[in-house]
């Protein structure tokens, strides 16, 4: 397969596209800085997202969008869920699809949509494999997916220029974020965000409660007021334990108590973030404000938040990077005290890292 180009990033024949991008929740928000570039290049045309449902929520004021649906083709949905898909896309003319997830089950889409005749002309995806016509070239080296994004990008001739993913939350959740800052006294740049969670299928990546709430307390001492935690479901009691290791109310949980746009003014508002591997990084990860990653078993060349802002912390153990679901001594983390964790943050809390 010959690399193809587009003959010009604005192409007028380009009128209509379709995004694909599923996977999880942080490579979702990392493609959001393709979704800008490709916007920016085709800045008449009309672009669809095709997503999984949980993410529709992201974009509900995304103005780079004229559609975002969300027919669940995940292996619960099998052929049934690929066969809607199929048939929605025929009933739409594009003239070019990026291919942004490029796994076995979206090629399978893009090959079933390619044998009906009714194809786009132009199908960029990630992997130079059929059906696609525009793919990166094959001696990339890219291990994080905005890299591969980027990569995959330029071979369809579109500038790359944004530097980090971007949510666009509405004032309904600008207003929701200033109404919890009023109700827990919090002041822009006097707080601190803690995401101290993961998914439940991913303990591994959580640095400990304890560790957490020693390293609120060192934050506490040197001059920040409150420090605030957060998270989704599965991370209500890594949160509420905490808490009442710190025991005072500077010490602010709000797990459970935001939707996922109201993580972006919060986060922004904040000194400084720190978390671990989860998605919900990444959201953070649209703001200017410094983070710390906390990384252990998952290796931060490929899951680190993307920003020039944001940088990771890890063990030197001949086991990191690992990708475990199941550990007997969980070194990666134990060995990351909060007295390490806290010295990658000093610049940040004397004024010079932000």
């Amino acid at each position: 397969m010959k690399n193809r180009t587009f003959d010009l990033p604005a192409d007028s024949r380009i009128r209509r596209i379709l995004i694909i991008k599923w996977s999880a929740l942080g490579d979702v928000v990392i493609s959001t800085a393709s979704f800008q570039d490709i916007r920016k290049a085709f800045p008449q045309a009309v672009i669809d997202l095709h997503t999984l449902p949980p993410y529709a929520e992201l974009f509900v004021h995304d103005p780079s969008f004229n559609e975002v649906f969300t027919i669940d083709v995940r292996r619960n949905q099998g052929w049934a869920g690929m066969g809607r898909c199929l048939r929605f896309l025929l009933g739409r003319s594009y003239d070019a699809v990026f291919d942004l997830q490029s796994n076995d089950r979206s090629r399978l889409l893009m090959i079933l949509w390619r044998l009906t005749g009714r194809a786009p002309r132009w199908r960029v995806g990630n992997h130079r494999r059929f059906p696609y016509n525009v793919a990166r070239a094959p001696g990339s080296r890219a291990l994080h997916a905005f890299d591969v994004h980027r990569d995959t990008l330029a071979a369809a001739g579109i500038p790359t220029p944004t530097e980090r993913p971007v949510l666009h939350p509405g004032e309904d959740h600008r207003r929701r974020c200033g109404e919890i800052m009023a109700a827990h006294g919090l002041v822009e740049g006097g707080f601190a965000v803690l995401f101290p969670g993961s998914k439940a299928g991913g303990l591994l990546k959580r640095w400990g409660a304890g560790r957490y709430a020693a390293l609120a307390e060192m934050l506490r001492e040197h001059g920040l007021e409150k420090v605030v935690t957060l998270g989704g479901p599965d991370d209500r009691e890594e949160c509420a334990r905490i808490a009442s290791l710190c025991g005072g109310d500077w010490l602010v949980d709000l797990c459970g108590q935001t939707r996922i746009l109201d993580l972006v003014p919060l986060c922004a508002a904040a000194r400084l973030i720190v978390s671990n591997d989860t998605g919900t990084a990444h959201v953070a990860s649209c703001t200017a404000t410094p983070m710390l990653v906390i990384c252990g078993p998952t290796d931060p060349r490929r899951v680190k938040p993307v920003g020039a802002n944001v940088r990771a912390i890890q063990a030197e153990l001949g086991c990191i990077n690992c990708y475990a679901r199941e550990c007997d001594h969980h070194s990666c983390m134990k060995n990351l005290t909060p007295d390490m964790v806290f010295a990658k943050l000093a610049d940040i809390l004397s004024g010079h890292g932000r």
